[in-house]
């Protein structure tokens, strides 16, 4: 039954067969804890460290070159199978490290339950471990308890209770035990319920446990978070596409080659073991290492710029992200409350903290002022201060901490701010009684003694309540009766903050000969108004211009919270999520909306408030559904469906949840919402290196291809003997890729549109590129092989030219690559040292091999003349000539609108 919210408690008692005042027996209870379990959340079975590591050697590509490392292998080409298993072993262990993270989520809403629980059993009140609460326990909530159970309340006194972590809502929310609510009421306006795992911060209640755990709220949150699917990421289906392309090219090129060779007349076994060679030559053995470790250094980068990046493919897919699911509270907003503005004596002061929050600056009509020293405004902070239960130490220093309620907390903090500081008032005004606060009433009044013996109450509550009980006002005349026309204007600037998503606060005092008696209906009653205070919870200052900065580069920013839907509004409006002609959903809305029909309406909806776990979840699906990449931001339990569910979940490293961080693929350290457009700058440069490398490695295997394949087909001898072809993708592949991966991002990396999620690695060109930059370097090297051959007649030689001609063809290639739009000069030969140093050390070993005697017995080669050396550098340098045209011209195309049609 979830309908707990909507039955009297006296139903609820009956149903659930107990007492208020006996709770359970022991032996019943008993009964029902072996009948129904007991109250913690299940956990599916971590992943074990073995299946984890299995898991990376499952990609086609990576399968791929097992199956070519075991047929080196049984050729008794057993460098190369050495060599790739080699690359195998040092791929799995890279992503092996980065991607051991436990699913911890489950593990984490365990920690947040209370290890004990205060229960009446047989009519006593009992601790048990809270394990053992069962469905009818009666359980007893006092301030700083951490509820134990989904409990339907009986009984409260100025119960609230602290729901951010599973509703989002900001404020603590007060209790009501008598309230029955209708049965579609939200999860977040159930005020006559406690859950699991909430913390309580005022006040006390009774209430009894409805269900426990899998069941409860937080239950099906777990639930919810046990059978959500991680999608695979944009660099896993663009790297499963290569993958499966270069499968089917490969055996493509060994099939013609075997056939070819059998219909020249070769022998059958000869042509079987060419055709293997080929394959493994073929395949790009250093990819998913070079891959895996460009990911891993970008996510270094990334932690040095306060983004933790928890799963490597993360890195890669913030820069495809398309839309972005902030979180209100604590993610766009700073997740305290804190006091905007003041006002009192028909005059406003607003209310400017410093960044550290242990000043602030009060200005009336832009001239700063000392609050603490004005008549009306020490009057109002001093008795909102000396009216709260709560306490803070070393105000307004580094060290300062805090107890009790976040609004009062808050009050105290500005009274501080302003030189009034509670622990002096108290001093001069003890407190001596009090009456506490009730939501019917929504008011609270302390009664203190002041510095002459007279005793004065301090009334604090909403505006419209403190009203009610107001006969007179304080102006500057002195205290005057309060007209109508007063009432009117305090309303009207009371509307006006309202309208700016503030809460307000007003205070009241009277004085007295002699003690009052403690009833609310005498005690605050003929009071004197003195103003009154507007808080929320304040934007993060950073967050408009990252909002603004998501907008330029493409990205549509959505908020999704379960606060009201006039806070959620206004903080849009606020940080520019909000534009005129987009549209505010609620949950309740959301609820009567499937997600087929929440598909078809979500790209104009910005702002989705008072939504449930599920709600976000549905939300984060409808966008999936349209091919978008979704990054969904958040800090509480609530959020972590949602963030396991999204294409990235991005938590909060500060404020964050257990929870959140455990079910997320990145953190922000600094909860610093800006910080995710720095890393989806990140991850767009990572992707443009990726491709940059694709390019490089993919034309260079190409090139080895066709080399290989021209010379079996025109019956020449092999143009590259096994141990060369093995160099070139050791040496001549692997440094320069590396040194790839850090190119520094493009000029306009944050000024074009995400790309296409359905856009191949190979699209924009890339394939035709790879097609003729590979097809250049076979005949170049071809060239050159039978030049030399025809001129000295020595195959050694030969094939010593061609091997120097490939390398020095790789090496002009990828310095004319670093930049798919940009030429050389441009760009700068020192933007990347790493990448000049990689290409002029592999020139060095190149020069090496073919001049040092004992490694010309190695790789089978002979010194060139230096004719033929220059012969070799200056075909280099045509092809890198040839790329630079290439880009000139693709870029006269494009800034002539005529794009040309990616293959």
């Amino acid at each position: 039954m979830s309908n707990w919210h909507q039955q009297p408690t006296d139903t609820v008692i009956a149903n659930l067969a107990t007492s208020p005042d006996q709770g359970l027996g022991t032996e019943e209870a008993q009964r029902r804890l072996a009948e129904f379990g007991p109250n913690e959340l299940e956990e599916q079975p971590p992943r074990s460290p073995w299946l984890i590591l299995l898991e990376q050697f499952t990609e086609p590509l990576v399968i791929l070159l097992i199956v070519a490392a075991l047929v080196a292998a049984l050729i008794h080409e057993i460098v190369d199978s050495l060599f790739i298993g080699f690359i195998l072993v040092a791929n799995a262990g890279i992503g092996f490290t980065q991607e051991y993270r436990a699913e911890r989520a489950v593990a984490a809403l365990r920690r947040m339950a209370a290890p004990t629980a205060r229960v009446v059993r047989d009519g006593e009140v009992a601790d048990i471990p809270s394990q053992e609460v069962v469905a009818g326990d009666i359980v007893l909530l006092e301030a700083g308890m951490r509820v134990v159970a989904d409990l339907r309340l009986v009984e409260t006194s100025n119960l609230r209770i602290d729901e951010a972590a599973l509703t989002g809502e900001s404020f603590p929310v007060s209790k009501n035990a008598s309230v029955e609510l209708a049965k579609e009421t939200l999860l977040g306006d159930r005020r006559n319920m406690a859950f699991y795992g909430t913390l309580v911060t005022y006040g006390r209640g009774r209430g009894v446990a409805v269900v426990t755990g899998m069941d409860t709220q937080m239950g099906q949150i777990a639930a919810l978070l046990q059978t959500t699917e991680e999608a695979k990421t944009p660099l896993q289906v663009r790297m499963a596409q290569a993958s499966k392309w270069l499968i089917g090219a490969v055996l493509i090129v060994c099939g013609v080659v075997f056939v070819g060779g059998l219909l020249r007349g070769n022998e059958l076994t000869q042509m079987f073991l060419t055709g293997v060679s080929l394959a493994v030559a073929a395949v790009p053995e250093g990819l998913p290492a070079v891959v895996t470790i460009t990911l891993a250094l970008g996510a270094q980068q990334m932690v040095r710029r306060q983004a933790l990046i928890r799963r490597l493919p993360a890195v890669e897919t913030l820069g495809s992200v398309t839309v972005i699911c902030a979180d209100k509270t604590g993610t766009l907003t700073q997740g305290t409350m804190s006091v905007q503005v003041l006002y009192a004596n028909g005059s406003r002061v607003t209310v400017a903290e410093s960044s550290d929050g242990t000043a602030a600056e009060f200005r009336r009509e832009g001239t700063p002022i000392d609050a603490g020293e004005d008549k009306f405004f020490s009057l109002l902070l001093g008795s909102l201060s000396l009216c709260t239960d709560a306490q803070i130490e070393r105000p307004c220093t580094a060290e300062e901490t805090s107890t009790g309620d976040p609004t009062e907390i808050a009050l105290v903090k500005v009274a501080a701010q302003a030189g009034l500081i509670k622990q002096h008032l108290e001093e001069d005004y003890p407190r001596v009684d009090e009456i506490p606060f009730e939501s019917e009433r929504k008011r609270m009044t302390t009664l203190h003694s002041d510095p002459q013996g007279h005793l004065v109450s301090y009334t604090k509550g909403a505006v419209e309540s403190i009203l009610d009980g107001c006969s007179s006002i304080v102006r500057t005349g002195g205290i005057q009766p309060l007209s109508d026309q007063d009432r009117a204007e305090i309303m009207d600037q009371q509307e006006e903050f309202a309208q700016q998503g503030l809460r307000m606060l007003a205070a009241a005092y009277r004085q007295w000969e002699q003690k009052p008696i403690m009833e609310a209906d005498q005690v605050e009653q003929d009071m004197v108004f003195i103003g009154f205070v507007g808080m929320s919870d304040p934007l993060r200052p950073e967050a408009a211009a990252a909002v603004a900065t998501c907008k330029n580069a493409g990205i549509k920013p959505v908020l999704i919270t379960g606060d009201h839907k006039a806070t959620a509004t206004n903080v849009a409006r606020q940080v520019g999520i909000l534009a005129e002609d987009e549209q505010i959903m609620t949950g309740r809305e959301l609820a009567h909306t499937a997600v087929d029909a929440l598909e078809a309406e979500v790209d104009k909806v910005s702002v989705y408030a008072r939504v449930s776990p599920e709600d976000k979840v549905n939300i984060v699906q409808a966008w999936q559904n349209r091919d978008q990449i979704v990054a969904m931001t958040g800090d509480g339990v609530n959020d972590a469906p949602a963030l396991k569910k999204a294409d990235i979940g991005v938590a909060m490293g500060i404020t964050g949840t257990d929870v959140s961080k455990e079910a997320s693929d990145m953190i922000l350290l600094d909860d610093n919402f800006a910080t995710i457009v720095v890393a989806v700058e990140q991850g767009r440069v990572i992707y443009d290196n990726i491709r940059k490398f694709f390019r490089y490695l993919l034309s260079t295997n190409s090139g080895e291809i066709l080399t290989m394949f021209g010379s079996i087909l025109l019956g020449w001898p092999l143009a590259l003997l096994p141990a060369q072809i093995l160099w070139i993708n050791l040496v001549t592949d692997g440094l320069p890729a590396l040194a790839l991966g850090v190119e520094p991002a493009e000029p306009d990396i944050m000024k074009r549109p995400p790309r296409d999620p359905k856009e191949s690695v190979f699209a924009r060109g890339m394939a035709r590129h790879i097609l003729w930059v590979g097809a250049y370097m076979a005949i170049c090297a071809l060239g050159v092989f039978w030049y030399i051959h025809q001129v000295t007649g020595e195959l050694t030689a030969a094939r010593t030219a061609c091997f120097a001609a490939l390398a020095f063809l790789q090496m002009a290639h990828v310095m004319a690559i670093r930049s798919e739009s940009e030429p050389l000069w441009r760009t700068g030969v020192l933007s990347n040292p790493q990448l000049l140093s990689a290409v002029l050390l592999t020139m060095g070993l190149q020069f090496a091999v073919t001049y040092v005697p004992w490694l010309q017995g190695i790789l089978h080669t002979t010194a060139l003349s230096a004719s033929n050396m220059v012969l070799c550098l200056g075909l280099a340098a045509t092809l890198f000539l040839a790329v630079e045209l290439e880009k000139a011209l693709r870029g006269r195309r494009e800034h002539g609108g005529c794009t040309p049609e990616p293959i």
